[in-house]
């Protein structure tokens, strides 16, 4: 064997000595032996658990010999898009074609095919009729049942029917991966693998569905959007591994799509267990030509330290997919990886992040969850922070305090999101205090994503007054401290809840608090979030009562340029905007007016920039870098 990867050719299977391996892996993206790659996670734990596993990786989708290199593995094929959904991953929210792709070689685009997940099942159903074939990933997971597709701009059917597959490992498949694995090795026909949690099978017996709620079927959620966000809303109710029901859907009245409840959390000695597991910590040498894979860099030198978040933001799929109760890591764990850092030659001293969905959430939200489950009815910081909430900052201060002291760490940042209300809930400020001491450096980026408390309403964000206090106390603990740092936030265009009068008000917000932002992210519906349903049906699922929705992209164009209403390209975006709405008074010379009177001249060479910068605007979910003046 000539390195630690698990084989991504013939040759390094050879070098193993396997005849055959008991699963094929592909996969949408590039092989990074990391924990932060989700093949890497699901292959590692099959290896620790005794299985032989050989990697495909970003095949020739036009090509079936791509994915027939290894033969047919013993118990069956898995397969996964990737660390994103390969539509997110190709298109931007003006569906164009985004010009990199962090997890390619090099940054290369084209390495995979739209709708990625199905086209490689597809393509491997070609050669393997009857092999058993289990999908994953946050492609698989969102589309587990019937879906609206932003891209194709219609309602799909589950990804298993259209891949073609048997099973669905959804959410985080750490443990269903291996009873799935367990139950073909026992020679179990994988059409009788029905009862693990964490898992959607498909079958034309529905007398066999048993304890389970009957969704809406896929004819009604495809024509009557009502019926869509009453499917919606049924499944949202459903994601939480304690309280959820088995839920189907059905197909023309003849297959069925049952959806078992999901995985139960691993426990803290669980989650060691996944991230102490031999990563060889690098992406495979073959792709050294390419210059590697440009998303290892950002997260090379950065430590998960938990998964799941009770923060429950609408746009946001992590209640679909990783869930709402917070599971973590040890702080021997995390210490152990940081001193890892410690031995590689490029480590200059600097952990990039300790975090994870929200990087301040150590514990589940209170101590009922673990026992009883999340609430069905309730949210835990939406409207306002349930009272029932546990609100401690000391596990995650006094894990920060040990790696900032590990001889070697020069510093060590928090870029993960932090939750403002949660922090604000917490009477001891002694964490705010410390992380603008000790683990920013000039910035600190939040995310309030608007102003106007209509549109945070739909976004489940508290009111903008608990972001002015939030910015209060940031200025007050930098004086503190003696330091001179920022706020800069993420903003978001064209929410559903959004009208030009919610993107003029945080316009004159923005004027009034002397902001800039340099960047913003137009709203994406993606699969799986409450905001996804309100963009597609015009109905909060929630509450069933009409939300408004802009899906005119000039008028997108509008609300997006108010928010950069400074930039002279967007003048006449912001001036057309400011007199649809009647909002004459913000233009002229005044204080308080967003733009001149008449157009401010600039160069052809300007003009040509920014508009270069428009067609080309690739942000990803957490940018690394944004400019504001102070708030």
């Amino acid at each position: 064997m000539t390195n630690g990867f698990l084989p991504l050719s013939r040759k390094e299977m050879d070098e193993r000595g396997w005849e055959r391996p008991d699963f094929v892996y592909v996969v949408g993206d590039a092989y990074v032996d990391h924990s932060s790659f989700g093949a890497a996670i699901i292959s590692r734990i099959l290896e620790a658990n005794g299985y032989k596993v050989a990697l495909i990786c970003q095949p020739d989708w036009k090509n079936p010999e791509s994915v027939c290199i290894y033969g047919e593995p013993r118990l069956g094929f898995l397969v996964s898009a990737g660390n994103m959904d390969s539509m997110v991953n190709h298109y931007t929210v003006a569906r164009k074609h985004r010009s990199f792709d962090a997890y390619s070689p090099g940054g290369k685009t084209g390495m995979r095919p739209d709708y990625a997940l199905t086209v490689y099942c597809n393509l491997i159903r070609r050669t393997y009729k009857k092999t058993p074939l289990i999908v994953g990933g946050i492609e698989a997971s969102l589309r587990r049942m019937g879906h609206y597709d932003y891209w194709s701009d219609k309602v799909r059917r589950s990804v298993l029917l259209d891949a073609g597959a048997d099973l669905i490992s959804y959410g985080m498949g750490e443990r269903s991966i291996v009873e799935i694995a367990d139950a073909l090795n026992s020679g179990l026909a994988v059409r009788d693998i029905t009862f693990i949690e964490g898992t959607v099978y498909k079958t034309r017996d529905e007398e066999s569905i048993y304890d389970a709620i009957r969704l809406p079927d896929f004819e009604q959620i495809r024509d009557n959007k009502k019926a869509y966000a009453e499917s919606f809303r049924i499944q949202y109710q459903n994601t939480d591994p304690f309280t959820a029901k088995r839920l189907y859907e059905t197909y023309d009245g003849k297959m069925f799509v049952v959806q078992n409840p999901p995985a139960k959390p691993l426990s803290v000695r669980e989650m060691d267990e996944v991230y102490a597991l031999p990563y060889m910590r690098a992406w495979h040498p073959s792709y050294d030509s390419d210059g590697g894979i440009p998303a290892f860099g950002e997260i090379k030198f950065s430590i998960t330290s938990n998964r799941g978040c009770f923060g429950e933001c609408n746009f946001c799929a992590l209640t679909f997919h990783q869930g709402r109760i917070v599971q973590v890591r040890s702080h021997e764990s995390i210490l152990a990886e940081a001193k890892q850092f410690l031995k590689e030659p490029d480590f200059k001293g600097y952990i990039h992040d300790v975090g994870g969905p929200t990087a301040q959430f150590r514990a589940p939200s209170c101590k009922k969850q673990m026992k009883y489950g999340t609430c069905t009815n309730r949210k835990c910081l939406y409207p306002k922070i349930c009272p029932n909430m546990d609100v401690d900052h000391s596990d995650y201060l006094s894990l920060l305090r040990k790696l900032r002291n590990l001889k070697g760490v020069k510093k060590v940042f928090v870029r993960s999101g932090i939750r403002f209300d949660y922090l604000l809930a917490d009477p001891d400020r002694t964490f705010l205090d410390e992380l603008c001491r000790y683990h920013i450096s000039g910035q600190l980026r939040v995310a309030p994503e608007h102003i106007s408390d209509n549109v945070l309403s739909k976004m489940g964000k508290p009111p903008v007054s608990v972001y002015n206090r939030f910015i209060r106390e940031f200025d007050q603990a930098n004086k503190r401290c003696g330091m001179d740092q920022y706020a800069v936030p993420y903003l978001m265009s064209s929410h559903p809840g959004s009208t030009l009068k919610d993107a003029i008000a945080l316009a004159e917000y923005l004027n009034e608090h002397h902001l800039n932002p340099q960047q913003v992210q137009d709203y994406y519906p993606t699969p799986g979030t409450i905001s996804t349903c309100m963009y597609y049906t015009g109905l909060d699922p929630e509450t069933m009562k009409p939300v408004y929705v802009t899906n005119n992209p000039h008028e997108k164009a509008m609300q997006r340029a108010l928010i950069q209403y400074r930039n002279p390209a967007n003048y006449d975006l912001v001036k057309e905007a400011l007199e649809k709405a009647g909002r004459k008074d913000l233009i002229g010379p005044g204080r308080k007016c967003l733009i001149p009177a008449v157009r401010p001249r600039f160069s052809n060479d300007t003009q040509r920039h920014q508009n270069e910068k428009k067609q080309t605007d690739h942000r990803k979910p957490k940018p690394k870098s944004s400019r504001a003046s102070k708030h």
